[in-house]
């Protein structure tokens, strides 16, 4: 009643422009019991905050202890109240219906506010775990500079987001408290210090609470616009902002531009760490234009592995993250910096931010065996635990850099017999190709393969055939021969589903089924299922993808043949590089007759053994070890049944001989240790 009086008499009196009487009226009537307020409070009864909506969609960025408290005042206002709309259904009381008992004047402001003092108050506000608590807090304060506030709206958001929940309670929404932070940054923009302005708009617009087309929201981008242009934002201020806009705007916000022009102005001796993290998200976000700005790039590359040692771990994932997507492949010095410092922080990553280290590691072809040592311990002591997709993340790196690592692998497929039912097919796929192709048979195997017997007779047809016929190849690599499904992808059904719109099956898909047919004939009696058609055969194994078979190392080579020269007696005694009818090629063949003694390559009569000479280089064998690959032992497997005599020449054993002459005698005993006659009519040769 008196506020409608009041609001008629008001006008009244501004018809009259008789200006004294009505500062006379508006003094009477504050001294109503109903008018009877102070500074802030007066003002937060006269008008409300802008429409809050929306989730929680990210992690705040602004660091409590980097901001600067800054106080300004603020004075009482006498717009009219208004009500609150909410999109979650429910409206909000007006203002001026709500009592506000807890809210301080904070107009006061104590100059003397020391360090100390602030220091303190951020060490309360982090210790505090739910809305409640910082809004009974912060209302328990007699002084709240901007940056404070700021903070403290920061702080909301950030329990509020731990919770999972997506929008600001009711309760929230109404809080008297946590409106007068609203209205304080609503009303006063312009007295807010650079840090406390572009740290409330950061913690407004992250949160989602505050409706983003709201007077509140445009009021502070206005302002932030404002000090833009003038110049006078500093480097932090301007990181925060950019992020801001961004998440407000999206990548393409005109704002953007300036911000990333002020930043090159800027010396990088000058930025924080957290800094130039900001700078390669910013960055990031408009990858579109990496050209436009890979010079400033290249300079923060450069001075990056300066701050390096001083990032978090979460800091260092997004650091590799905005690399990766940036393609910055030539910052070698950064990318390695990060990875040493990486295998300290291994423990404290989530598990999302343990697969970006992956994808990234995977995307630069990094690898280190610390962060193996680090990696190999978080696994086998979480791997229970883990989520499906890391734990097909971390058995798809060391697929990928060809790391037979027992403790990962194992504790993969335990995690598989566990969990095998929360796994997707591709999943599945990345999960049990690293098996073979590492060559590696669990300690669990009956139980592994028990298990994806059952889930590939459950769920094969939401296997893609690409996805089936790599799993079932995997498996035969390492002679798990998967026997009862032989039948299937052999069948003329399953070829065509193989095809699909394409004119042809690529050539990876023929090599993986002529290996499977060939397992099949050689490695599987028990099979009587159809056979594989003529046209889906390959005629060699050898492919540009050396999927099946890995090409001959030519200096590896060169210096074997020199050797079987001096041993033979002639080059007519060996071949190279043979291919077999059975699609493999034989690195050197070396043809016998009945008595043992070696035939010229080009002889097909009398022949009574053959010797394959496989010559392994170190890309034939896992990257940390001396262990061959699964399609090498595959091979090697194969010759044995198709009557070739198999001699092995690895490298690790040739790098032991210091001369010519050792590598002769090596050869000897490794190809006719078993001829004694053979053996000593060489060794007679070669004394004379």
């Amino acid at each position: 009643m008196y506020l409608t009086c009041f609001s008629s008499l008001l006008i009244k009196k501004s018809s009259r422009s008789d200006g004294m009487a009505l500062i006379t009226l508006w003094r009477n009537l504050c001294h109503l019991a109903d008018f009877r307020v102070h500074g802030t409070q007066a003002a937060l009864k006269s008008r409300p905050v802008n429409h809050l909506n929306k989730g929680v969609k990210g992690h705040l960025h602004t660091r409590f202890s980097s901001l600067q408290p800054e106080p300004c005042r603020m004075g009482s206002h006498t717009a009219c109240g208004k009500k609150f709309h909410s999109e979650n259904g429910y409206n909000l009381q007006p203002l001026s219906e709500q009592g506000f008992s807890q809210v301080h004047n904070w107009d006061g402001l104590d100059s003397n506010l020391n360090s100390k003092d602030e220091q303190m108050f951020y060490r309360k506000l982090n210790s505090l775990t739910s809305w409640r608590e910082v809004l009974g807090f912060i209302s328990t304060q007699e002084i709240l500079p901007d940056s404070m506030a700021a903070g403290a709206l920061q702080r909301i958001c950030e329990v509020e987001e731990g919770d999972g929940e997506q929008r600001l309670p009711k309760e929230v929404l109404e809080n008297s408290t946590f409106q007068a932070l609203c209205f304080r940054f609503e009303q006063q923009p312009a007295c807010l210090s650079n840090t406390g302005l572009v740290a409330a708009l950061q913690a407004l617009v992250l949160s989602s609470h505050v409706d983003h087309q709201g007077r509140l929201i445009q009021n502070l981008v206005a302002e932030c616009q404002n000090r833009l242009q003038t110049g006078v934002l500093e480097t932090s201020d301007l990181c925060v902002l950019g992020e801001t806009l961004i998440r407000l705007q999206g990548p393409g916000c005109v704002t953007l531009e300036p911000i990333i022009h002020q930043l090159q102005s800027k010396k990088l001796e000058t930025f924080t760490p957290e800094n130039i993290v900001a700078i390669y998200r910013i960055l990031q976000t408009c990858a579109e234009k990496r050209d436009q700005h890979q010079t400033f790039l290249n300079m923060v590359n450069n001075f990056a592995p300066s701050v390096v040692s001083s990032l978090s771990p979460k800091s260092v994932n997004q650091m590799l993250d905005a690399l990766m997507v940036l393609d910055q492949i030539q910052a070698c010095p950064l990318i390695i910096k990060l990875g040493k410092y990486v295998v300290r922080h291994v423990p404290q990553f989530t598990s999302e931010e343990l697969g970006k280290v992956l994808e990234a590691f995977r995307y630069f072809g990094y690898s280190d065996k610390f962060f193996t040592k680090a990696l190999q311990q978080y696994v086998t002591s979480h791997h229970l635990s883990l989520t499906p997709e890391i734990i097909s993340q971390v058995a798809e790196y060391c697929s990928r850099k060809l790391i037979r690592s027992k403790p990962i692998l194992n504790a993969v497929a335990e995690a598989f017999v566990c969990h095998s039912e929360k796994l997707s097919p591709t999943q599945i796929s990345e999960l049990i190709e690293p098996f073979g192709k590492l060559n590696h048979l669990p300690p669990n195997a009956p139980a592994f393969f028990r298990k994806l017997e059952n889930v590939l007779f459950t769920n094969i047809n939401h296997f893609p055939p690409k996805t089936l016929l790599r799993v079932l190849h995997s498996c035969s690599l390492i002679g798990c021969h998967p026997v009862n499904f032989m039948a299937k992808i052999f069948s003329p059904f399953f070829l065509q589903q193989l095809q699909g719109e394409e004119s042809c099956v690529d050539r990876l898909s023929l090599a993986q089924l002529t290996q499977l047919f060939l397992t099949a004939l050689l490695e599987c009696p028990c099979y009587k299922g159809p056979k594989l058609f003529p046209k889906f055969q390959l005629k060699s194994f050898l492919t540009p993808c050396c999927s099946m078979e890995t090409p001959l190392d030519f200096q590896l080579y060169k210096y074997v043949m020199t050797a079987l020269i001096e041993l033979l007696g002639a080059r007519t005694y060996f071949a190279s590089k043979v291919l077999t009818p059975y699609c493999y090629t034989i690195d050197v063949e070396i043809k016998l007759d009945e008595e043992g003694f070696v035939l010229p390559f080009t002889a097909n009569e009398d022949v009574h053994k053959r010797i394959a000479l496989c010559i392994d280089d170190p890309n034939r064998f896992c990257s940390n070890g001396i262990h061959l690959l699964g399609k090498e032992a595959i091979k090697q497997r194969h010759l044995g049944l198709l009557g070739y005599e198999v001699v092995q020449v690895p490298y690790h054993e040739m790098e032991k001989l210091k001369s010519r002459h050792q590598l002769v005698k090596y050869l000897q005993g490794k190809l006719f240790s078993q001829n004694s006659v053979l053996a000593g009519t060489l060794a007679s040769s070669q004394g004379r």
